[in-house]
């Protein structure tokens, strides 16, 4: 009952804090979100599960309840958790909880409505990274949508509204056809599958896939089903060339939206494409290793290049997400262990070291209300330890060794660089090394033009050192990315007991 617990709390939170008065509403999001916080933390410590979720494995916190009877398929309750999950449902809750403490100095405009929203966010994460059924989870992934939706187009900048609704098109459209295709691909196995359990759906198609469906043989199902998920899942991670409805998502989102955003919906779509594509489609995944490869090394490179033609600090981060996401699935598409292990390890240091970066954006955009790089410098004069912050988490992004992302990237090449599956490996892995200097370069020229030099300011507002509660979050989310930089077993050894029934075709 921890998962149903965890859920209920968050949604119960979102309408208490919905009716609070508006002068208590964060104090009160965040306290309610420290109860899901604490509790994952509990449940990451006292994990016993083993193998995958979705393999025959042993779940941890695991329920399943009878729910509808939709013709001859059942649909359940069904959660649990595995290595792959756990750490993520890890990274929501904490995440939330700091976004929520970070929003107290920009968020002065309907306060209750704002974190309410939140923390309904949170419920719906929480459940998207622990469902089992299909429908229960579909639920999930959907209903994150709209308060993000909500968040951007209300509390937002000046083209929230354009931001908005291209947010809500496209990562919609992507959601249908993924379903549509999901659900061909459940009548196309027949009387092998009698309900939407993931993990019953998962057997059936290792042990032979599907027999056919709307005059299209088994294979030929497969593949259209493989490509068709495939591209309803990239646009929510994004890749190149679904990347466009990001940048301006996180541009006029407020700052907490996009720590969310970067640190955990993103996410979504690397998760979903390892517990669907990559885990019940393997032959596909051989068939398609080589546009896939050239899809992440086209993501890891573009993105960092139009990172580099930035002058907005937000814009700069929101392609190094592009960037980054492009690292994750060319350590899926590598499909060995340390490939997809550090493809794993690489979401959840993602989601730490991008949600510092937003938030010390947003730190210094509350101070000068300018993100552009070309209207400030010296601020690290003004605000040191806010800037220091920054700095740390720039290195972090540039893989500094004793950090997460270093050991997040570097798991990924030395896996994808050896992968006997997947041809010209060796090109493929050192293009996307290459990425890693192009990071470096627009990071430094932007922490040269904005951290360094003689304060300068083009607005008329006082800097000064930024308040408490602003650094507070930016220091836990330090603190964890060298903790998981130093000691990475803390996640990756539950990672890869996690992964390796998905390269031994469901063998634990």
């Amino acid at each position: 009952m921890m998962i149903e617990i965890l859920i209920a709390v968050a949604l119960v939170g979102a309408l208490v804090t919905f009716v609070a008065p508006n002068r208590i509403a964060g104090k009160l999001a965040f306290a309610i979100s420290l109860v899901p916080a604490v509790l994952s933390l509990w449940m990451f410590t006292a994990f016993d599960g083993s193998g995958n979720a979705l393999l025959d494995g042993t779940l941890a916190f695991e329920s399943q309840y009878e729910w509808l009877q939709l013709g001859e398929y059942s649909i359940s309750w069904f959660v649990g958790l595995d290595g792959i999950s756990i750490p993520l449902v890890v990274l929501t809750t904490i995440l939330v909880s700091l976004a929520i403490m970070s929003s107290w100095t920009p968020i002065d405009d309907r306060e209750s409505q704002f974190y309410g929203l939140v923390l309904f966010i949170e419920a719906n994460l929480i459940g998207v990274f622990s469902a089992l059924d299909f429908f229960l989870w579909f639920i999930f992934w959907e209903a994150v949508l709209i308060p993000m939706y909500l968040l951007i187009g209300i509390w937002g900048g000046p083209r929230r509204k354009y931001a908005a609704i291209k947010f809500f098109v496209y990562t919609n459209v992507a959601s249908l056809v993924m379903f549509g295709a999901f659900i061909a691909l459940v009548f196309g196995l027949g009387d092998s599958v009698t309900s939407f359990a993931l993990p019953e759906i998962a057997t059936a198609m290792l042990n032979g896939g599907p027999d056919g469906f709307l005059g299209l043989e088994g294979t030929t199902l497969t593949s259209v089903v493989f490509v068709a998920m495939f591209l309803g899942f990239a646009v929510k991670v994004p890749v190149v060339p679904f990347h466009t409805w990001l940048p301006d998502a996180h541009v006029e989102a407020p700052t907490p939206a996009s720590v969310l955003l970067a640190g955990v919906l993103l996410k979504m779509g690397t998760y979903a494409l390892l517990r669907f594509n990559f885990t019940m489609f393997p032959g596909q995944v051989e068939t398609y290793a080589v546009p896939i490869a050239a899809i992440a090394v086209i993501s890891v490179i573009y993105g960092a290049m139009l990172a580099l033609a930035q002058t907005d600090l937000k814009r700069i981060v929101a392609y190094s997400s592009v960037s980054s996401m492009g690292y994750v699935i060319l350590g899926l598409i590598a499909y060995t262990q340390f490939g997809v292990g550090g493809a794993t390890f690489q979401m959840v240091s993602h989601g730490f070291i991008s949600g510092l970066m937003f938030m010390a954006v947003g730190v210094i955009y509350n101070a000068t209300h300018t993100r552009l790089v070309t209207d400030m410098s010296g601020m690290a004069d003004r605000m040191p330890v806010a800037v220091g912050i920054l700095i740390a988490g720039a290195f972090g992004y540039m893989g500094l060794p004793l950090m997460s992302g270093f050991f997040g990237e570097f798991t990924i090449f030395f896996g994808a660089f050896g992968a006997e599956q997947l041809p010209y490996s060796q090109v493929f892995t050192s293009l996307a090394m290459f990425g890693i200097v192009i990071v470096a370069g627009y990071l430094l020229f932007a922490l040269q033009r904005t951290v360094f030099g003689p304060y300068e300011l083009e607005t008329d507002y006082e800097v000064g050192r930024a308040p408490l509660h602003d650094v507070v979050p930016m220091f836990v989310l330090l603190g964890i990315i060298i903790l998981l930089g130093v000691a990475p077993d803390l996640i990756f050894e539950m990672i890869t007991d996690a992964v390796d029934p998905i390269l031994n075709g469901g063998e634990l």
